[in-house]
């Protein structure tokens, strides 16, 4: 069983394929019963080739028709989001990976808990991108950076040993090396994109997100600003959908990926959780539950959907399934740079719910007392309904104005 199998299984998602199923694509035959499908190309990759198109909407530029993914799940953090999309359907890994979608690069996905290689196997790929012998490439980081300038001695966090030395490369080292070289640069899940958990108060690290570390104005060799696209964990598809975005512009087929000022991909997270919840109606109601298991809007329980700015509601965990306030649970705001410190205690109703939802009450009771008398009357039939021996629906009555031309 492969690892995207395996990990499926975990997510309670169908499995990529039936073991000992194969498929062709171009030169590369995959096999589940032998090779993991992450890690299977059957030729050494050296720098792809780039050819010159028109882009539609935009300027000429350079077309990939071979790129990398590095994947770097060093910094402070517990793998999650790597875990995540693998319940991606909008769209899969194995859809990028096994060419599903016209128009696409070639992509080899270098992730060390999908792949198959390990060791210094798997760790020659980011060496070697590091040197420019691999490229193009899309650098993507999971977990907070931490801060290796506030301590005496040791690292916070490393991934692999310098041959020359025999001590750990820490994860800040890989990010100087890589991200000067990529075509793009991604942050995978709210720690990568500004700390999160580990960078709350207190924390021992100074730790932060990738545009405190790079610099809030940074851009790739290639102009694409750096991209982050948070969660705790990361939404699968939101995840894949920007990477998808990404590949296509690499393609010379999208225009440059539009970013809000938190470098969230716009369409993704323009709209807070408020506008997409099913419960919003309730708020408008003024209905507010104060015990979980109610269907009621549930912001008195401490929910932070009305400032939030996550599409979840709508989209769905898996497959459209699930998310925070579609089963019950409060918004605690992990899509936001100010998460979690910004949002805790969690459980505590936000100070500007109080407010604002006492403006409404009036407003929300007066609407609801209305609509039920509005609803009252729609769950009545019209009263020309019956079974009486009498035409009472309003329809001219032929037979007595016959009766009066005769006379």
């Amino acid at each position: 069983m492969s690892a995207i199998q395996r990990l499926r299984r975990v997510n309670g998602c169908i499995g990529a394929g039936e073991l000992g199923q194969s498929y062709s694509v171009s030169e590369v035959s995959w096999d589940y019963r032998e090779k993991d499908l992450f890690a299977c190309e059957t030729h050494e990759h050296k720098a792809a080739p780039m050819t010159d198109v028109s882009v539609p909407h935009a300027r000429p530029a350079k077309t990939i028709e071979e790129i990398d993914i590095l994947w770097l799940t060093a910094g402070l953090g517990c793998d999650g989001d790597t875990i995540s999309i693998t319940a991606a359907t909008q769209p899969s890994i194995e859809d990028l990976l096994l060419r599903a979608i016209p128009g696409l690069p070639n992509v080899n996905l270098r992730n060390p808990v999908l792949a198959r290689e390990n060791g210094e196997e798997f760790l020659n790929y980011f060496r070697r991108a590091a040197e420019g012998e691999i490229g193009p490439f899309i650098l993507v980081v999971e977990g907070s950076i931490p801060n290796e300038k506030v301590k005496k001695e040791g690292y916070w966090a490393a991934f692999g040993t310098d041959p020359a030395t025999g001590q750990p490369i820490p994860t800040c080292t890989w990010i100087d090396r890589l991200a000067p070289r990529a075509w793009a640069v991604v942050a995978a899940g709210t720690c990568a994109a500004y700390g999160g958990i580990h960078a709350m108060a207190g924390n021992p690290t100074g730790c932060m997100g990738l545009p405190d570390y790079l610099g809030w104005e940074w851009k790739s060799n290639s102009g694409v600003p750096l991209v982050c696209v948070p969660g705790c964990p990361v939404q699968p598809d939101n995840f894949m959908q920007t990477l998808l975005h990404l590949l296509y512009q690499a393609a010379g087929l999208a225009p440059m990926i539009s970013l809000d000022e938190a470098h969230r991909p716009t369409w993704l997270f323009d709209a807070t959780v408020h506008e997409g919840c099913d419960r919003a109606g309730y708020y408008e109601e003024a209905d507010f539950t104060d015990h979980y298991g109610s269907p009621k809007c549930i912001v008195k329980l401490g929910c932070w959907g009305p400032v939030v700015q996550c599409n979840v509601p709508k989209r769905g965990w898996m497959a459209g399934i699930g998310g925070c306030p579609n089963v019950g649970g409060i918004c605690i705001g992990c899509t936001m740079p100010g998460f979690p410190d910004k949002f805790m205690p969690f459980m505590n109703e936000p100070p500007g719910a109080t407010l604002s939802r006492t403006a409404v009450l009036m407003y929300g009771r007066a609407v609801r007392a209305l609509r039920s008398f509005t609803r009252a009357s729609m769950n009545k039939e019209p009263i020309w309904r019956h079974g009486r021996p009498e035409l009472t629906t309003g329809y001219p009555d032929h037979t007595s104005c016959g009766a009066q031309n005769a006379e």
